[in-house]
């Protein structure tokens, strides 16, 4: 059977396509650009290329003051892993505050974003390790020695799948509602209070990429996206009183997939994944410190973060919960969010 990859390769040759989906690698960079405009401080965006021949789009910000940067270059660097259909513009509330006392890097993932989108193994472990060595690779490129790692939701999974291959390279692993570390668990849905319809729909979405619907829906697309997430305007509003949030994640997840198809391999039903993170946990070094930030009314449980403590008993492990925040946790409460992660540095250098 065609996957869904090949078959936007071949519509996007067809002269009503893009017509049809309003999208572009253009307008994605134009968008993006009105939202990166608004960093107060040292911005230093480009691609970083792979022996792969991939490129990794990134993000450098330091602070503006010569004072101040010249103090934070001695420091760890901060690296920031966005989630599932997200891309380095999400971060635009975290970026200014969080470079005051060091760098901070942020990046696409391959196959999301900016980054070059290539083909991914339909097997789990090999789509995992796709991204994983492309994460690697891009270290190398930088020179960055070591880091305090943070990922939230998919990038919480890739970042502790990443520290249990290269621990040397991670001073202090921050999760932010990391995604796929409980195994899916026998009543499924169920568990957390969905109705069984809401299930089967699930499982018969399964069949496709996760956003298809979003490519399939053409012009609506981005309207689409307005209406399943109206959360996402609110929580940028304060600097964007426009639809430019909107417009960034839409053309971000509109292109041809890519990651996406390598989080559909490493996925059962979106909500969990086949390798668990659970049962690799414990492979951590027990001297690497690990925190785990969780929104205290996300869809995510906290709990999970007690699981992890225990299955490193003789580690530092430990789990902040940010009152009234949902899975987005760096978007819907930046200050407390940005307060904990600075906590956090400052316990590093």
């Amino acid at each position: 059977m065609q996957d869904e990859t090949e078959s936007d390769a071949k519509l996007s040759r067809c002269s009503w396509w893009p017509s049809w989906r309003p999208t572009s690698l253009s307008l994605l960079r134009n968008t993006e650009t009105k939202i990166l405009d608004r960093v107060q401080n040292d911005l230093w965006a480009r691609f970083v290329s792979l022996p792969t021949q991939d490129r990794i789009w990134t993000l450098t910000v330091t602070h503006k003051s010569r004072e101040d940067a010249r103090k934070s270059c001695s420091r760890t660097p901060l690296v920031m892993v966005h989630g599932f259909g997200g891309g380095v513009g999400l971060w635009i509330r975290n970026l200014d505050p969080l470079c005051r006392s060091r760098p901070v890097f942020a990046f696409d993932l391959l196959g999301f974003g900016r980054s070059s989108r290539p083909r991914f193994s339909l097997d789990p472990a090999q789509a995992e390790q796709q991204s994983i060595v492309a994460i690697e690779h891009w270290r190398q490129a930088l020179g960055l020695e070591k880091m305090i790692l943070l990922g939230h939701s998919l990038g919480g999974y890739l970042a502790t799948s990443y520290a249990i291959q290269y621990p040397k390279r991670v001073r202090h692993l921050i999760l932010v509602d990391p995604w796929g570390f409980e195994p899916m668990p026998p009543e499924g849905l169920v568990r957390l209070g969905c109705p069984r319809w809401v299930e089967t729909i699930l499982a018969m979405a399964s069949f496709f990429n996760p956003l298809a619907v979003l490519r399939a829906t053409g012009p609506w697309g981005p309207k689409l996206i307005g209406r399943v997430r109206p959360d996402f305007k609110r929580n940028f509003e304060e600097l964007f009183q426009d639809d430019t949030i909107m417009e960034y994640i839409y053309h971000c997840n509109a292109q041809t997939p890519s990651g996406e198809v390598g989080f559909k391999a490493m996925a059962v039903s979106l909500l969990w994944a086949k390798r668990p993170m659970l049962d690799r946990v414990h492979l951590l070094p027990p001297e690497l410190p690990v925190t785990l930030v969780y929104g205290g009314q996300s869809w995510m449980d906290s709990a999970t973060g007690e699981q992890v403590a225990r299955l490193r008993p003789n580690s530092y492990t430990h789990t902040v919960v940010v009152e009234g925040a949902p899975h987005h946790v760096y978007a819907d409460k930046p200050e407390a969010f940005n307060a904990v992660v600075q906590r956090i540095c400052d316990t590093v250098d």
